[in-house]
């Protein structure tokens, strides 16, 4: 099969996209009470016009405009090398991104520079996964422990796992590589959804969208707590009662609690309200996935970038 890893990088195109989530509290948590979801969207174009990589960065909308601005200030960083050059020594290319002498100054890897690097760094993949014909799962599994191992930046990690301890854990572990491959191919990975979660949800849709989790065959369900510990106390018993006793009743506070009041709010959750038994003899299936970056069409772009996109210049005029 050829490898397509000398493909050079020619240009890197980024977008601000949003979608007003926040008019219908989809997303909606204890500290992100409006967001509007939203993303710095990545297009590494390659010398090879039928070789692109897409990648992106999770933001809430204000903000998205900062992260675009620190990738176009990257991507001088990456314009005119190979694929096979930033795979062959990906750790110095890591580096490079995090650790641009002025940038890791708003960085280093957090914030806005950990932001930017992320939407570069999954476009590269997925061009790379491309360059290979094989989706990032399936890229990763068949690497060596050698290959896998050398991938990795072990600054800041060496103290607590050393690059030779990292190769003999994976080492032992080849033997049965091919088997939990098939494993996965057969059963899936766990997943669970947080759709029927969101705080600022109405009973009547909670419900709904649980009923709805239950029937994709979801049995670990999300739900956003921490504004109201009566409330969130009501609203695990809603769910509780619609999935039952077997299923899996998560909680998800967001940082809105500090120490005490985890200590004091936690109990009530899980004594009333959060299954403790183990499921035995079933699994669940996340949602499949080609594996490869999800790109976006030129008409979701054109309807939601921000801020000249046909969706929010109607949004405006309302």
């Amino acid at each position: 099969m050829q490898s397509f890893t000398n493909v050079k990088i020619s240009e890197i195109q980024v977008f601000d996209v949003r979608v007003p989530t926040a008019l219908y509290q989809i997303g909606s948590d204890a500290m992100h009470t409006n967001p509007d979801y939203s993303c710095a969207y990545v297009v590494v174009k390659t010398d090879n016009p039928t070789l692109e990589g897409y990648g992106l960065t999770f933001t809430l909308g204000k903000g998205t405009d900062v992260v675009v601005q620190c990738v176009k200030t990257q991507s001088e960083l990456v314009i005119g090398k190979t694929i096979k050059e930033i795979f062959d020594d990906y750790p110095s290319f890591y580096r490079l991104l995090t650790s641009e002498p002025q940038l890791r100054w708003i960085g280093p890897e957090k914030g806005v520079v950990h932001l930017s690097t992320a939407a570069i760094v999954n476009a590269i993949w997925d061009l790379y996964c491309k360059c290979n014909d094989k989706p990032l799962w399936k890229l990763i599994t068949d690497m060596t422990p050698e290959t896998l191992v050398g991938l990795i930046d072990f600054r800041y990690l060496s103290d607590a796992l050393t690059k030779e301890e990292a190769l003999a854990m994976l080492k032992a572990l080849e033997p049965t590589k091919q088997k939990r491959e098939r494993e996965m191919l057969e059963k899936g990975f766990p997943a669970y959804t947080t759709s029927a979660g969101w705080l600022g949800y109405s009973d009547e849709k909670i419900s709904r969208l649980c009923k709805e989790a239950l029937e994709e065959g979801f049995t670990h369900i999300k739900i956003k707590v921490g504004q109201d510990i009566n409330d969130d106390i009501r609203r695990c018993k809603l769910i509780r009662e619609i999935i039952g006793p077997n299923r899996r009743l998560m909680v998800d506070a967001n940082q809105r609690w500090d120490v005490p009041q985890a200590i004091e709010y936690v109990p009530h959750l899980v004594e009333l309200y959060i299954n403790k038994a183990e499921i035995k003899n079933s699994h669940y299936q996340c949602p499949s996935s080609p594996g490869y970056g999800c790109g976006l069409t030129k008409e979701a772009i054109q309807e939601y970038e921000y801020p000249n996109g046909s969706y929010w210049r109607k949004l405006q005029k309302h």
